[in-house]
């Protein structure tokens, strides 16, 4: 098995700021779950589930919001502090070696080139913890999420996982730059 460097806890672009959860963050983040569209496989439940504790208890128990050596990130604007989604890597559909690059904004940060912004700062760091590849997979219907990915240069693969309810998952990928 490979070696990699870990996924860094905090990164900043000209706009944003990347940086560990917080307990505080859960309200946020519940708050993007109940933005989701109605076919995104997981949302908040007719029981209200996952509930603010539960987001709390997991933003405790992993700050990072996966595996470790990865990591999903908080977004927040650099001018104001604002929490606006979260943007990092995660093994979802992929792996550990080839993990899944993955984001998700809240609608009021749409449009501002926030997504790209934040993916190619999580891309660059990807490169640097050695990896080669990175995945992302994208319901077919999520027309913004190609184009941030195809300005960050991944394409289609061949790989599609069928979902006649919610939609199919097209798989893009990206073989990274090594230093």
């Amino acid at each position: 098995m490979a070696t990699y460097q870990d996924l860094p806890a905090e990164l900043v672009t000209e706009r944003l700021r990347l940086r560990r959860w917080l307990p505080s963050d859960a309200e946020e983040y519940r708050g993007l779950w109940l933005e989701r569209d109605p076919r995104a496989l997981r949302r908040i439940d007719a029981e209200g589930r996952p509930t603010l504790e539960d987001m709390r208890g997991w933003l405790i128990e992993n700050p990072r919001a996966a595996a470790p050596g990865l990591g999903l990130l908080p977004i927040e604007r650099q001018d104001t502090g604002e929490f606006i989604g979260y943007c990092g890597l995660t093994v979802g559909q992929a792996s550990f070696d080839e993990p899944e690059l993955a984001y998700e904004l809240a609608r009021r940060a749409h449009g501002h080139g926030y997504a790209t912004e934040a993916a190619r700062a999580v891309v660059e760091a990807a490169t640097r913890t050695g990896r080669r590849r990175l995945w992302a997979t994208v319901r077919e219907w999520n027309a913004p999420s190609f184009r941030v990915l195809e300005k960050l240069g991944f394409h289609r693969s061949d790989r599609v996982t069928k979902d006649a309810e919610r939609g199919n998952s097209i798989w893009m990928t990206r073989l990274l730059d090594q230093p």
